[in-house]
């Protein structure tokens, strides 16, 4: 179990969320860049054809009033006709809202398979998930859905394995719709208490509570106004970080967060009385963040400035009292990625791609912290080191071959001991445990592989499976290969495509792209019951790991941000040309999809390359690139797209910002924006105005709808009940404006 931060793993998924809906499978150690064999024919025209058999829907869009507004931006002129829709509080924005709302699910109920998408979806989804359980003493933890749960339940089984699990926390009982989450479980070092935190209508604010594991009951505690946060344990009490409440008349979903401070919460008392442990009010915008090694001996503080990538370092030694009340920086830059995994005695093992942008592992003596004095244990490799656990006396490290998992065990020192086998080429996850561990859990999964837990044995070094689900899919029905495609300056990209074995390569199958490109997230192999469904229907997935994403390390993120964010849009539609010059399919049975930042590259491509699709999705997406640092934490993500604040960075912006590349007289894919009430991460602003463009400018007569969800955010915690009708709606849409119908009659 980790038991400090991880700024760059946790605070660049705040910046904009990667979906885990990747889906397939890889059922042998073979070589990925073989190319399927299968025949392969020319162009089809059978969705022109098969369109006669659906019934042609047509679409009335609400009007949606424009207002005379420009802003300068040094020296440019910009109209914003739509910028009213930025006010979610405001009773037209909310009629618009209801309005759009009536027409998407309108055109959605008339396509004749919707509810059979919708039954079968829910039929699938039926089946036990289970999280990585974690060891605290004597008992095992874990989370478990049953199928048709809206939300995981929280098990405790006595006596490891070998006991009976009892529920300990049910977050479908924290809302009536179930749409309060579970975000994040904290166990405090002695095993006696949980703190966690709970998040309502997929909001990032978020409540913190404290449980008594060994009297079942929940404390008086309760923290409010917690965002991008976790709970750091020490004697009688945890460090955590907030904000101020919002001010009064400040929208809490979409106003612009500042002053992150880190408070320490004594049990049993009020939050009122929690004290300040670090500020900087110099700086309102950046994230302060802590965490504690396992021994409690040292508070670990991880600082951001809302304008580098990276974060400073800093501890305090808590059993030293000439130490305990202030912190020694380690190191100082905003410019890299570290991250405290642990420490041996009074020396902290720290992750970092300073000079190394694959990353390493150095040991720092915080009493002699000059980077003169660090000892490398573990140096930067070939392969992007993606992840570390320290556990049971061993490092636990997992690096990235070409976007699939390779994991391997090390001493404290550096030394290798052995290389843990995996069942399949995919994605490994968790590890975690504390340094008395005798064994680690592990999620393995890939595309066609449903997510099974493994237990590892530290000293046999065996995995033996402990839950594997039953899924209504037979993953030995597809294949997934992976190809190196040149992206338009010769880059070579890698492409995960999964598809039924025996496809026809002829020019006609409806293709799913799905990417992201960004915040130094990588796409990994994963399995996705929704996405199964696509599959079974004769769909292709296909999945780039395109420039701006964590791939290769430091050097493949900073090829795709700032100044080179077009490179990502290239590498986008070069894997789109690829899959229609090799016959996977042609424009017209091609669906570009991606969300947040992934949403921002399907708006961008939208505008760029029109005809280059005939259905998107971009999904909470950021599409007013000039404005996006002025709501909630949107400043966090100046570093990797710069600001219009900036002369220079405003007119990169520009030439791709989705909403102001809208032109009239152009013919846009069919499209599907979706986005959710709560979202206060990228508010749903950004979809909101892009929606009101579209239906303004478009010259077709593909439908421009806009889907927004009630009591969800950004992703994180939807319900499954929701997660299920929005698939469904997404295949839906898809399928019908493909002119493909996945149950004809007698099927």
């Amino acid at each position: 179990m980790r038991k400090l931060s991880y700024p760059l793993l946790a605070l660049t998924a705040l910046a904009a969320c990667k979906s885990t809906q990747p889906a397939n499978d890889v059922a042998a150690r073979r070589p990925l860049t073989e190319m399927p064999t299968a025949e392969t024919t020319g162009p089809s025209r059978r969705g022109a054809a098969a369109l006669a058999t659906l019934p042609q829907l047509t679409v009335e869009y609400p009007k949606t009033r424009k207002i005379d507004h420009t802003d300068d931006y040094h020296g440019t002129p910009v109209t914003d006709p739509y910028r009213w829709l930025e006010d979610l509080d405001s009773p037209e924005t909310k009629e618009w809202v209801t309005a759009q709302n009536k027409v998407t699910f309108g055109y959605l109920e008339k396509i004749p398979f919707r509810e059979q998408i919708k039954n079968r979806l829910t039929k699938m989804w039926n089946y036990e998930r289970f999280g990585v359980p974690q060891i605290e003493g004597d008992n095992l933890y874990f989370s478990k859905n049953d199928g048709l749960q809206n939300q995981a339940v929280m098990y405790v089984q006595q006596n490891g394995q070998e006991g009976q699990p009892d529920v300990l926390l049910d977050p479908n009982k924290f809302s009536t719709d179930g749409t309060t989450a579970l975000a994040g479980t904290y166990f405090s070092n002695d095993h006696r208490y949980l703190a966690y935190a709970t998040s309502g209508g997929g909001s990032d604010w978020q409540k913190m509570k404290v449980l008594d594991l060994k009297t079942r009951q929940p404390l008086k505690d309760e923290l409010q106004w917690v965002k991008v946060s976790g709970a750091a344990w020490t004697k009688d009490g945890f460090y955590y970080s907030r904000y101020d409440a919002p001010k009064a008349g400040q929208n809490q979903l979409s106003g612009k967060n500042e002053f992150h401070k880190v408070y320490f919460h004594k049990l049993g008392t009020a939050q009122s009385a929690d004290k300040l442990v670090y500020e900087d009010k110099t700086m309102p915008l950046g994230f302060r963040t802590v965490g504690t090694t396992e021994d409690e001996r040292f508070l670990v503080l991880y600082t951001t400035d809302g304008k580098a990538d990276g974060n400073r370092l800093a501890v305090r030694d808590l059993t030293d009292p000439k130490q305990a009340a202030k912190f020694t920086t380690l190191i100082g830059s905003y410019e890299h990625n570290n991250s405290v995994i642990g420490n041996v005695g009074g020396q902290l093992l720290v992750l970092t791609n300073y000079k190394a942008p694959r990353y390493r592992i150095v040991l720092i003596d915080p009493k002699k912290p000059q980077e003169a004095n660090w000892q490398e244990i573990l140096k930067q490799g070939e392969n992007k080191l993606e992840d570390v656990a320290h556990v049971g006396g061993r490092l636990i490290v997992t690096y990235l071959k070409d976007a699939s998992s390779l994991v391997k065990v090390y001493s404290e020192k550096g030394e290798f001991q052995n290389d843990i086998e995996l069942p399949a080429i995919g994605t490994a996850a968790g590890f975690g445990g504390r340094r008395d561990a005798k064994s680690v859990y592990y999620a393995f999964t890939s595309f066609a592989y449903p997510t099974t837990i493994y237990r590892y044995d530290l000293e046999s070094k065996q995995s033996t499976v402990f839950r594997a689900p039953k899924v209504e899919v037979n993953p030995q029905d597809y294949v997934t290969t992976q190809v190196f495609y040149a992206s338009k300056d010769g880059t070579k990209i890698p492409m995960f495509i999964v598809h039924k074995k025996g496809i026809k390569l002829n020019g006609q199958n409806p293709t799913y792209l799905y990417a992201y490109g960004g915040f130094n997230i990588s796409l990994t192999p994963g399995f996705s019951v929704a996405r199964m469904l696509w599959l079974e229907n004769g769909g292709i997935l296909a999945i780039p790991n395109l420039r701006g994403g964590g791939e290769y390390g430091e050097a493949w993120h900073q090829a795709g941000m700032t100044p080179n964010k077009q490179n990502v849009f290239d590498d986008f539609i070069a894997a789109a040309e690829y899959l229609t010059v090799q016959n996977y399919t042609d424009s017209h049975h091609l669906a570009i999809a991606g969300g947040s930042n992934g949403g921002l590259l399907v708006g961008a491509i939208m505008t760029q390359r029109p005809e280059l699709a005939h259905v998107a999705f971009p999904a909470v997406g950021v599409m007013d690139m000039l404005r996006y640092q002025k709501f909630t934490i949107g400043w966090n993500w100046a570093p990797e797209y710069g600001t219009s604040d900036n002369y220079e960075q405003f007119k990169n912006l520009y030439k791709f910002s989705p909403l102001h590349n809208l032109r009239a007289g152009t013919t846009y894919p069919a499209t599907m924006i979706t986005t959710a009430d709560h979202d206060d991460r990228v508010v749903p602003a950004h979809s909101f105005k892009f929606a009101a463009t579209l239906q303004e400018l478009n010259a077709g007569h593909n439908p421009q709808l806009i889907r927004v969800d009630v009591n969800a955010g950004h992703g994180a915690g939807k319900s499954t009940a929701l997660q299920i009708q929005e698939w469904a709606d997404v295949w839906s849409f898809a399928f019908q404006n493909m002119g493909v119908n996945p149950y004809p009659m007698g099927r």
